[in-house]
């Protein structure tokens, strides 16, 4: 199996309502670094947030009042897309690192809002 599960596979939320992502792996507690990246329809991946077990979230261009994370430990995380506009739907995804983004284990999160 995948050493990163991310779950659910497949999410359905209404609208206005929160859809919360989660993100486990297996590669030891030296992997404490997370990403979460989105990709809508027609559009390339873009990372929201970077997240660790040891430091507080960076989100770039993105707001963490609307993509609130969570990282206690390093083998899981949680990713929450909050509000759901019709817009927000699309492809969720994490990835994990030990010390730079040139060894990611991916999984993927398809993240519709359905109205």
């Amino acid at each position: 199996g995948s050493e990163v599960t991310q779950t659910p596979t497949i999410l359905w939320e209404l609208k206005d309502s929160d859809a919360l992502m989660n993100c486990n792996h297996t590669k030891g507690s030296t992997y404490t670094q997370m990403y979460w990246y989105r990709q809508l329809p027609g559009e390339g991946m873009k990372q929201v947030v970077y997240t660790s077990s040891y430091s507080d979230p960076e989100y770039g261009d993105f707001s963490k009042d609307k993509y609130p994370t969570v990282k206690a430990i390093a083998e899981s995380g949680s990713f929450t897309v909050k509000k759901l506009e019709t817009g927000d739907s699309g492809m969720y995804f994490c990835a994990v690192s030990e010390h730079s983004d040139t060894d990611n284990k991916y999984s993927c999160t398809k993240t519709p809002v359905f109205q």
